[in-house]
């Protein structure tokens, strides 16, 4: 397993305060950082992922768990999305998972972790569970949490042709009406992104919702046509 503490130690003898500073400002983040790079910090990680085997699903939950709830500063977050991510965790992408990814959306709630997790982790198990997982991005989507629905609005982002057209326009209509910078960013994201799939379906789609789409939701789903 991988030791917080020794990782943290590690973490802050590669930081750069002045780095940590601007990056807490951009991020807005009330937690701070060290001030690494994502170059620097997936290389710092690298030799620590390339043996990291946990025993089982309940250890490996309870470690990403750890790493989120006892997290002092934003890279800790970014160490446990890895660990949520690595391999040796593949098989334990489904259904069951989605209560610990429920909780690392919950607690982070800001965009930077949530949309790795919404398209690298729940997507995944979306994927590879598609009858049991798309029951439960349905009610994500109507959540009173406004970081669930965003990730069911963008949960599908990675999926190319395979996008659930039915989950997809199921998240997005009923977030529509919703006033949040951050779901209509999502609505327009997601649109954008099938839009390379099938661009004549999004327009008409589009065009379709009329007035009940955002200006920006607009802007977003049309950039590329």
């Amino acid at each position: 397993m991988i030791s917080l503490e020794l990782m943290r130690a590690e973490l802050a003898a590669a930081g750069d305060s002045t780095k940590a500073e601007q990056q807490q400002r951009y991020m807005k983040s009330p937690m701070p950082y060290h001030g690494l790079a994502a170059p620097e910090l997936r290389a710092l990680l690298r030799p620590h992922l390339k043996n990291f085997s946990p025993p089982d699903r309940a250890g490996w939950e309870r470690l990403v768990r750890t790493w989120w709830d006892d997290a002092t500063h934003r890279e800790e977050w970014y160490v446990a999305i890895a660990l949520a991510r690595h391999r040796s965790a593949r098989d334990w992408q489904d259904v069951d998972t989605l209560e610990l990814y429920r909780h690392l959306v919950v607690r982070g709630a800001w965009w930077d972790v949530v949309d790795e997790i919404a398209q690298h982790l729940v997507g995944v198990c979306l994927l590879a569970d598609r009858a049991r997982v798309t029951g439960v991005m349905r009610a994500w989507a109507v959540e009173d949490d406004p970081w669930l629905r965003r990730t069911a609005v963008i949960c599908q982002l990675a999926h190319g042709a395979e996008v659930d057209r039915e989950l997809l326009c199921f998240a997005i209509e009923h977030n529509l009406d919703d006033p949040s910078f951050w779901l209509r960013k999502a609505i327009g994201w997601a649109l954008r992104q099938h839009a390379r799939v099938d661009p004549v379906w999004v327009r008409t789609y589009v065009v379709g919702l009329g007035d009940r789409l955002s200006g920006l939701s607009r802007r977003e789903a049309t950039k590329h046509l």
